[in-house]
């Protein structure tokens, strides 16, 4: 098979994994940077176009689509879709899961585990926003945040008021979450393919720091979860209609809690500490898809 990696460098371990995987088992690979791509759309023939060449049929596109790159990412996805290619994730249920907010409302709606979760935009709200929760102390998170940039732990509710506060002064869209302490500063990484959780490692925060992302400072190790967590994971992914996602469980006193479900989750951590191809995995299952889907449409080449 043809295969488009949409990822802006190829150089980045997960990008490099699965072109190492793909290229074993016998597929050609493209590596596109998504901002680098441009399309003609129109009722006869859509194409897309990189560089003034018009790119050839791929038979999948593999999205690695970073956050800031979400709206024209997505675009392009949708533009290989729309030309008969077989995405791994498709481009809404990317866009869906971009959305912290509305990720919870759908994964709310489905009964899927969650802490309690706070929203309002008049700084009037903000003393039952922080009695929602269950008062300080409280997790305040933007919106538009990732890897932890823009969350914050406020251990007062005379911090908490004044944070929330400082954020709705800037204009910013925040979410205000009830702070899970028996947790433990831990969470986990359940990655999911298709309906199945086939890895899963604990992060743990580093010293003095509540948030366990990899990128600042947390470690990861092998976990074995339980089936509430399977199921979590799996449900989770489904209602975000991910193929492929990372999903961020917390350990609560009343069973799982769903963090966050990832899109694009990263294969080093999660290799590293199970010591399992997930890159190989990942193209097993889209091998499977991919003809399944070619059957179904009649796309072009």
């Amino acid at each position: 098979m043809r295969i488009a990696i949409l990822s802006r460098n190829s150089k980045l371990y997960s990008t490099r994994r699965l072109i190492e995987a793909a290229k074993a088992r016998g597929h050609d690979v493209d590596v596109l940077n998504p901002l680098s791509c441009y399309m003609n759309i129109n009722a006869r023939e859509s194409s897309i176009h990189k560089h003034g060449v018009e790119l050839p049929y791929y038979d999948c596109v593999i999205p690695r689509i970073g956050a800031s790159v979400t709206f024209y990412g997505t675009a392009v996805l949708r533009q290989f879709e729309m030309m008969g290619t077989y995405p791994l994730n498709e481009s809404v249920a990317i866009s869906r899961s971009r959305d912290k907010l509305r990720s919870l409302q759908l994964l709310s709606r489905k009964g899927i585990g969650l802490p309690t979760t706070g929203f309002a935009s008049q700084p009037q709200d903000i003393p039952d926003l922080i009695d929602m929760v269950g008062g300080a102390p409280l997790v305040i998170k933007l919106l538009e945040g990732t890897q932890g940039i823009g969350v914050v732990l406020a251990e007062t509710r005379q911090a908490a008021e004044s944070v929330i506060e400082a954020f709705m002064g800037l204009q910013s869209n925040i979410m205000v979450q009830e702070y899970i302490r028996e947790a433990g500063g831990a969470d986990i990484r359940c990655f999911v393919i298709g309906d199945k959780v086939i890895a899963a490692m604990k992060r743990q925060a580093k010293e003095g720091e509540f948030r366990s992302n990899l990128h600042r400072g947390g470690s990861a190790s092998l976990i074995k979860l339980t089936p509430a967590e399977r199921a979590t994971a799996v449900k989770a992914a489904k209602t975000m209609g991910l193929n492929v996602a990372g999903v961020d469980l917390l350990r609560s006193n009343h069973g799982p809690l769903v963090m966050e479900v990832n899109s694009s989750p990263g294969l080093e951590g999660i290799e590293a500490a199970t010591e399992k191809d997930v890159a190989s995995q990942i193209i097993a299952f889209m091998e499977k898809n991919a003809k399944a889907h070619k059957t179904r449409t009649k796309g072009r080449g």
